[in-house]
């Protein structure tokens, strides 16, 4: 069974950048590890649905962003470390969400969150104006 822990959530004023981490341990049911998988984050906000923040492929070679995003988030991956980040900067208060990690088994990432297999705890961000 796969874990995945985020952390770095936090609150901050607007224009400012946080980190969000999410470290994984275990192993899917197929026997593979973190490295092997392609992984996401989404987020939630208060009253609305859960929606895809950034996604990497398994090697990192390739990644996606959402368009109210995109320019400002960077997602990253180090397998060595068996950890994917967020770097968030120019945040917004529309960003204020919980935001979670998720991870998938095959290498291809995908958009939609019914694709992805583990998922994290959530960390709360908050956007002060």
């Amino acid at each position: 069974q796969v874990q995945l822990v985020e952390s770095g959530g936090g609150l901050v004023q607007a224009g400012g950048s946080l980190r969000l981490s999410c470290a994984a341990s275990g192993r899917t049911s197929s026997g593979r590890t973190f490295s092997s998988g392609a992984m996401g984050w989404f987020r939630q906000a208060p009253g609305k649905e859960r929606e895809v923040v950034a996604a990497i492929n398994w090697s990192g070679s390739n990644t996606y962003y959402a368009d109210s995003v995109k320019g400002r988030f960077t997602i990253s991956r180090d397998n060595a470390k068996n950890t994917v980040y967020l770097q968030m900067g120019s945040l917004k208060p529309e960003d204020t969400a919980v935001y979670y990690c998720a991870a998938r088994s095959g290498t291809v990432y995908f958009t939609n969150q019914g694709s992805y297999d583990y998922w994290g705890q959530g960390t709360q961000v908050t956007v002060s104006s």
